[in-house]
């Protein structure tokens, strides 16, 4: 990039600012307009992989294990990716690591499972490093019916850039993807010209740093764009610089440069929201970014607090949802409650209700030894609680 060039320079040259908060040089891919509307179930199939990047973004708790999660649900068996699938209404999903061709069986397996339960427009697109494609392998992939796969680029190691080549002997989407490093902009043109004739399209992603224990961006001297976001300085206008160099070079394929702001401002907010609208109970209100308010009431011995994640990992969710169970049929009669009123949740042992009961009755239900909060929280899986407001002071 020329000094004294800015972003806004950069961008009136090549690119305009589309309404996702990101930038596209000719259409954007299938599976980026799945993700933008919040239709992509994220498939995380295991953490591990053969590279070890040193901007990473995965979290401690995946980066370097053999975990699945869909969404933020931990994956035992297919039904559970099936059912998060359901549960959020997707149209679609991205197959994400690590690696998946590291767990290449479970892929195809994941691949076929959501082909066959609802139906071949499910989109599914996914994201693996060039270090283990075989022609062989991909050949499993698109059989399977996948329809998009994108590789990224080492841009320390080319053994295994000339792989891309082999995708294009099958009639799916062909992308590469790679993150936005301010000191890498001449790999990432020799990228550029490499991927010319071999790809439908070009994912630049805006550098993010991120909260785990293996990512290095910070001792390599990497700023973020202001101390409360995780987006690296300097990143978007690399990307404006490499769509500028695809056009002067009047290549054939798209680009797009996906901004943090776009993760988190388009892509989660419209999945947030459509999980809402599929977990929502009757009593839940649900606001403009998807998130619940609802009344909860807690046993002492599991409530919100020091140490409450670790808590709801090694509880005996049975036996607390069997001392729920018979308060529940108290309340629901002392207090004239109808069945739909009132259900315990059995993944995080309390009893829901609406902000109104739950104001209405506090009284009665410390009484009855419960701890009443208004809760505010995703929609998601592990529920994760925004805010908590116990109700009564001296608890």
């Amino acid at each position: 990039m020329e000094a004294g060039t800015t972003v806004a320079e950069i961008k009136e040259e090549t690119l305009t600012e589309n309404k996702y908060f990101s930038y596209n040089q000719g259409p954007l891919p299938d599976g980026c307009k799945f993700c933008v509307r919040g239709e992509k179930l994220v498939l995380f199939v295991t953490g591990l992989c053969p590279r070890t990047c040193y901007f990473c973004p995965i979290s401690d708790k995946k980066y370097g294990h053999d975990v699945i999660y869909a969404n933020e649900r931990k994956v035992l068996s297919t039904e559970d990716v099936i059912q998060e699938a359901r549960l959020m209404n997707a149209r679609g999903a991205g197959i994400t690591g690590g690696d998946p061709l590291m767990k290449l069986e479970r892929t195809l397996e994941y691949i076929r499972q959501l082909k066959k339960t609802f139906g071949s427009s499910f989109h599914i697109h996914l994201y693996t490093s060039l270090n283990l494609v075989t022609e062989t392998t991909l050949t499993r992939l698109y059989e399977a019916g996948l329809d998009e796969i994108r590789f990224h680029f080492d841009f320390d190691d080319e053994t295994f850039w000339q792989n891309i080549k082999l995708a294009k002997k099958f009639s799916w989407k062909v992308g590469a993807e790679i993150p936005c490093i301010p000191t890498k902009v001449n790999e990432m043109k020799k990228v550029a010209d490499l991927i010319a004739g071999h790809v439908d399209f070009f994912n630049l992603n805006e550098l993010e740093r991120a909260d785990n224990e293996h990512s290095t961006l910070d001792e390599m001297g990497f700023q973020t764009v202001h101390p409360y976001s995780y987006a690296t300085e300097g990143s978007v206008a690399v990307g404006l610089e490499i769509a500028r160099h695809v056009k002067e070079k009047k290549y054939f394929y798209s680009v797009h440069i996906c901004t943090a702001k776009l993760k988190e401002n388009v892509q989660l907010r419209n999945r947030m929201k459509r999980e809402a609208e599929q977990m929502k109970k009757v009593f839940d209100t649900v606001d403009d970014e998807g998130i619940l308010t609802r009344g909860a009431l807690y046993l002492p011995e599991l409530a919100p607090g020091f140490k409450y994640r670790a808590k709801l990992e090694t509880c005996d969710k049975n036996a607390l949802v069997a001392t729920l169970t018979p308060l529940l049929e108290k309340i629901k009669k002392e207090c004239s409650l109808k069945e739909e009123e009132m259900v315990i949740d059995k993944d995080k042992p309390r009893i829901l209700l609406s902000e109104f009961h739950a104001r209405k009755f506090k009284k009665k239900f410390k009484m009855m030894g419960l701890l009443v909060a208004v809760v505010q929280e995703m929609p998601t899986a592990d529920q994760l609680e925004i805010e908590v407001d116990f109700l009564n002071q001296d608890y």
